[in-house]
């Protein structure tokens, strides 16, 4: 028996990196899976691997941008599976909605761009809260799990990345909202706040020669997550009954990162 028998998932972003891993992870605890990014092809392979395995998935591509395509993404998971149980709002942007990039830019704040802004924005806060609008009908049916994404980069304020650690605090704000105005309806919402290697913290060190190894002396287990290892068993947590109790908090997989100077 697995920690999500019976349930039903849907993880966003989980064309790759942390999205793939929790994705993977659940559908091994016995979850019926729904895979959703922006890529047909990634969300294919995420598919075929869950399904190699021998478990059940759904791909389903989605910009969390846009309100419509989180509700066809909602309504496309109880129309195969009947329930929802669970949402993962992994899925961020970077860059702007003409211009994509892999990672937040170095942008000094008096020059901030409205379009990088506005499309950090809108795939991280914006993006967060559709989700979570669109599931509550399901969930509050029987309660249920959201789990959000902040960043250390929002409460460290990262130089350089304004838009992203600002939409990752506000994220912060709206999901201990939605844990207060929900729980009554047995809906819990958390945050978790990785530090893991990815492929966005590699593009993100890559523009920043020398960062990788200043913040790695900082987390006092002296090392970055793994993505594989450490983030999938807290997201399995937050998703089962294990944490039934536990709603409004911001869970830190990050080796003790917060406690630097």
């Amino acid at each position: 028996m697995g920690k999500l028998d019976q349930k039903v998932a849907i993880v966003t972003g989980a064309g790759r990196g942390i999205g793939r891993v929790i994705a993977i992870e659940y559908a091994r605890e016995g979850a019926k899976v729904v895979v959703a990014s922006r890529t047909a092809s990634t969300v294919d392979s995420v598919v075929a691997e869950i399904e190699a395995l021998g478990f059940v998935a759904l791909g389903v591509t989605v910009d969390v941008g846009e309100r419509a395509d989180v509700e066809r993404m909602v309504a496309a998971t109880v129309g195969r599976f009947g329930r929802l149980d669970i949402l993962v709002n992994n899925a961020q942007g970077f860059g702007s909605a003409t211009k994509p990039e892999g990672s937040p830019g170095f942008v000094p704040l008096e020059r901030f761009p409205d379009d990088v802004w506005a499309h950090t924005f809108q795939t991280g806060l914006m993006g967060t809260l559709y989700g979570m609008q669109a599931a509550f009908a399901h969930l509050k049916e029987r309660g249920g799990k959201i789990i959000n994404f902040g960043s250390g980069n929002g409460i460290g304020a990262m130089k350089g990345t304004a838009a992203y650690n600002a939409t990752k605090e506000a994220i912060r704000s709206l999901s201990r909202t939605g844990a207060a105005e929900w729980g009554k309806h047995g809906i819990c919402v958390n945050v978790i706040i990785p530090t893991m290697l990815t492929d966005s913290a590699d593009a993100f060190f890559e523009a920043r020669p020398g960062i990788r190894e200043k913040l790695a002396k900082q987390i006092p287990l002296r090392r970055f997550g793994d993505v594989e290892h450490d983030i999938g068993p807290v997201a399995v947590f937050l998703a089962s009954s294990d944490s039934d109790f536990v709603t409004g908090q911001a869970l830190h997989v990050d080796g003790g990162q917060i406690l630097r100077p």
